[in-house]
């Protein structure tokens, strides 16, 4: 019988207590929603002396749960390390920013000093960041040095919010002589932009204590790479700078180049996928000729670079000691150019340094690199001729109004006209939506027929179709316009939800109807905001399934939107696999 409870005894230990001062619940898969499903951890958590770190990853948590984890937090005064990733797998997002708030909360009453913070793949978008605002603003992340926020679909509005806490937590902890010294910062895989990332820069310009930056898959072009660059030239001890698949170009590689001769401490550059180019790729390799002594690897992969430019990326690790890897593969060599590439390697007697070159993409059309910096030219000129547009428009107005003053007017000029409901879901556009002010929610709900499933059904796709991922502006506005209709809609009991969602398949192309309706156009916005309104608490889950079984289907109405179709058939997967 003793036997039995020492060996309980021990395995219960071996499941949680894995390191001195550490508490793992770590991929257990727990489905916890309420206090009596955490009424054990809860215990445990109190009956820890000295707890350090909570591992949390690999279960689910419910609001109610995590209230119930908080207040036994509430008294850890010495608690330093939250691994918190992926532990709201199938929660609605709604729910998470008030589960964030209670743990922050109590690790604030705890007094608490953070050193790291993982929420990594929790999915949770710019709300979920206001659900750690507090926290990091707070004089329990003072003394913070990593933050772990890969994959939780921060966006732009996510990106801006988490650099101005950042920023804010900075002064707090510097007026009081101990200034914030964030070392790791990892958010790929969050959709950051150029906006998101130019506000971010500004943060890590200010603190300069950066040893790790990893930022890969945001879609950043050269304006937000520049600002990066930037800023790392004020964080000296950087170590790693991981940028994978975001886009350089030749400005973005330049910006990247010129900060890296500020740099002495870089071991790891990761700028694959990021379309670098040949001019580019010299310019870095130019900078590691001449500086970073202690590099160790450098991937320059898949960045459209020519066999010239490789041999000079080549040549500039000669006599680099601590180099582990360089990895050129996906570039456009050609097989001469791989070859002699090879052959460099080996003689600098660094042959087994050089990675893979099994899928170099050949030589490059004659005309692809000038046509590509010619399309750079054409974004950049149009840029510019857009900004020249809005200043002539504005010299206009001002010479009108000096007009109307020195020249009195015989007739009374017309009143603008009020936003227009009907006008937006006649010929939608995004400066109509916009133009209907903060009460555009409102006012759609007050238009749209929300009884008639059909007709909800064509406003629906007649708001998303002006959705615009890279325009936070308008993509909030249409996604609370839906949302506001939506709500209302399947808040009645009488309301079909089948038809509704079969007219927006027929309505898509996706579904033959007898009444020869004709299909719309389809574009990524109708789909980006029906991957929202699933996620939503209105959205009936059975009718997930409906969804889920036509995206599944090939269909030539989606070719067009096959990132977006990709993105909603994940999530509705995702959603089934939960319910």
């Amino acid at each position: 019988m003793a036997s039995d409870v020492v060996a309980q005894l021990a395995d219960s230990l071996a499941k949680t207590q894995v390191a001195e001062g550490e508490l793992s619940y770590k991929g257990q898969g727990r489905k916890l929603d309420n206090a009596q499903s955490v009424e054990e951890m809860v215990k445990e958590i109190k009956d820890f002396e000295g707890l350090q770190a909570l591992r949390l990853e690999g279960n689910t948590i419910g609001v109610e749960a995590a209230q119930a984890i908080a207040k036994a937090l509430e008294t850890k005064k010495e608690f330093k390390f939250c691994y918190w990733s992926d532990m709201f797998t199938g929660r609605l997002r709604s729910e998470i920013p008030p589960a964030l708030n209670s743990l922050g909360e109590a690790l604030m009453m705890a007094g608490a000093k953070l050193k790291v913070l993982d929420l990594s793949d929790n999915a949770f978008g710019p709300d979920g960041v206001k659900g750690i605002e507090k926290l990091l603003k707070s004089a329990a992340c003072h003394t913070l040095q990593e933050l772990r926020l890969n994959n939780c679909g921060m966006g732009i509005g996510g990106g801006k919010i988490l650099a101005a806490a950042l920023t804010e937590c900075y002064k707090q902890s510097s007026s009081q002589g101990n200034p914030l010294k964030l070392k790791v910062f990892i958010a790929g895989r969050n959709r950051l932009e150029n906006d998101g990332a130019k506000a971010l820069a500004q943060a890590f310009q200010l603190m300069g204590s950066l040893e790790e930056v990893h930022v890969p898959q945001n879609g950043i072009n050269h304006a937000g790479v520049t600002a990066l660059a930037t800023a790392m030239q004020h964080n000296p001890d950087l170590r790693v700078l991981n940028l994978n698949d975001n886009t350089f170009t030749k400005k973005g590689a330049l910006a990247m180049a010129k900060a890296l001769t500020h740099l002495r401490s870089v071991q790891v550059i990761n700028f694959g996928d990021c379309l670098v180019r040949s001019e580019g790729a010299i310019a870095i390799a130019e900078t590691i000729q001449e500086g970073l002594p202690i590099l160790k690897e450098l991937n320059l992969s898949f960045g459209e670079i020519g066999e010239e430019a490789a041999l000079i990326v080549a040549e500039s690790v000669q006599g680099k000691k601590h180099l582990e890897k360089l990895d050129l593969n996906g570039n456009s060599l050609g097989a001469d150019g791989c070859e002699a590439l090879k052959q460099a390697m080996d003689g600098m007697k660094m042959g087994d340094l050089l990675g893979s070159l099994s899928d170099d993409e050949g030589e490059p059309e004659e005309d692809d690199e000038e046509d590509e910096e010619d399309d750079e030219e054409d974004v950049d000129e149009e840029e510019v001729e857009e900004e020249e547009e809005e200043e002539e428009e504005e010299e206009e107005e001002e010479d009108q109004q000096e007009d109307s003053s020195v020249t009195p007017v015989s007739t009374p000029s017309s009143a603008p006209r009020p936003p227009d409901v009907s006008s937006f879901l006649s010929f939608p556009s995004p400066d109509k939506l916009l133009k209907l002010g903060a009460k555009r929610a409102v006012l759609i709900e007050q238009q749209v027929d929300v009884s008639d499933a059909g007709k909800t059904a064509e406003a629906f796709l007649k708001i998303s179709s002006v959705y615009k991922e890279e325009d936070e502006d308008v993509k909030t506005a249409v996604l609370d316009s839906i949302d506001a209709i939506l709500r209302k809609a399947f808040a009645n009991p009488s309301f079909q939800s089948y038809t509704f969602v079969s007219s927006l398949l027929v309505l898509l192309g996706l579904l033959k109807s007898e009444d020869k309706v004709k299909p719309l156009r389809v574009v990524p916005g109708h789909l980006h905001a029906i991957e929202h309104a699933v996620r939503q608490d209105y959205f009936p889950q059975e009718q997930v399934a409906v969804l889920e079984a036509f995206m599944s289907r090939h269909s030539q109405a989606m070719e067009s939107c096959s990132t977006a179709r990709n993105i909603l058939h994940s999530t509705l997967m995702k959603l089934r696999s939960e319910s």
